[in-house]
């Protein structure tokens, strides 16, 4: 009896032990993918920043000479 029931109690080990290494594995998937997407976002934020700064600096442009023309 008691051999029945250490076998159960290992079965029991084993197949929480194996839901336990699936978790695992799904969240190992989902931190690479949000690592990837990270790096996606990082990326596009420093072409967003470049394109920001591009603006600004044509604004500048413009303003100074909107003020030129304004003082003539």
């Amino acid at each position: 009896m008691s051999q029945v029931r250490d076998d159960s109690k290992r079965q029991h080990q084993c197949l929480l032990f194996n839901i336990c290494l699936e978790d695992l594995e799904d969240l190992s998937v989902r931190i690479i993918a949000v690592k990837e997407e990270n790096l996606k976002l990082k990326s596009e934020n420093q072409v967003l920043g470049q394109y920001i700064e591009n603006l600004m600096s044509a604004f500048s442009v413009f303003q100074t000479t909107y003020t030129k023309s304004k003082r003539k």
